[in-house]
């Protein structure tokens, strides 16, 4: 059996445009055409794309999940596994996506043939390139974005582990400050926020103050960033983004 361009983009939740792209950089290539020409995926075709999918959301680049699809050393069921270990460190959100993982790694030791429909419904209506094209607009052509993505690829599960409790951490930690009545402007909350910018400085790349105030004010202007930190405590984007530039102020006069 063999499905359409616009049957796979139904099934994986991406684009046809992303689909297209995919196929002119030979990433993945359908392996039949129609008589009049038009793509069409096959089962393995289908894998290939869930392989895909799964390494994209974990943050790998194209072209490191060319390397990695393309390896003829590789097993699999080792990539099945690989993406296991990331997954499973990843915060609450992706959690269902790490269950889907273990799906599919019982499916290819029972001989379980999956439906197009059940391999691709952990990516709900998300796809993967938009949110990759978007951090490639605002920071693709630094140096800064090119840095992060080198460490994160090296990263272990153990270093994933580390860096989910430091988060967890400083969060808690936040949310005492917080409920202190602690304003943003105040020492501890400032000293909070430099450790916020050594954090990202430590696992990600040289944060400066400047780029570190601008991340804060995208904190609060991004409903998704605003959210993701406001689950701690109602307003805690705002008073962060507050004690960002105070600390960036700060060390500016120093």
């Amino acid at each position: 059996m063999s499905y359409s361009v616009g049957q796979v983009a139904g099934f994986a939740g991406v684009t046809v445009r992303t689909l297209h792209h995919y196929d002119g950089i030979g990433l993945l290539v359908p392996s039949e055409r129609s008589h009049a020409g038009h793509r069409r995926y096959s089962e393995a075709d289908l894998d290939r794309l869930q392989q895909i999918l799964f390494y994209r959301e974990l943050g790998f680049p194209l072209d490191e999940v060319a390397a990695l699809l393309d390896d003829p050393e590789a097993d699999p069921r080792a990539h099945l596994r690989r993406q296991h270990d990331l997954l499973t460190v990843r915060i609450e959100q992706l959690q269902k996506m790490a269950a889907a993982v273990e799906h599919a790694m019982e499916a290819r030791e029972m001989g379980i043939d999956l439906t197009p429909e059940e391999r691709f419904e952990v990516f709900g209506d998300k796809d993967p390139e938009r949110y990759a094209e978007e951090a490639e607009q605002r920071w693709g052509g630094t140096e800064l974005y090119a840095e992060s993505q080198r460490r994160a690829a090296r990263y272990t599960k153990e270093d994933w582990q580390r860096m989910q409790e430091e988060v967890a951490d400083w969060s808690g930690r936040y949310d005492a400050l917080m409920a202190a009545g602690e304003p943003p402007t105040g020492e501890r909350a400032m000293d909070m926020a430099e450790e916020h910018r050594r954090h990202i400085s430590e696992w990600f790349y040289e944060c400066s103050y400047d780029f570190h105030r601008s991340l804060g004010e995208m904190y609060v202007a991004d409903e998704r960033f605003r959210a993701f930190y406001d689950s701690t405590r109602p307003g805690l984007a705002e008073h962060l983004n507050g004690a960002i530039a105070a600390n960036a102020a700060r060390h500016a006069s120093a």
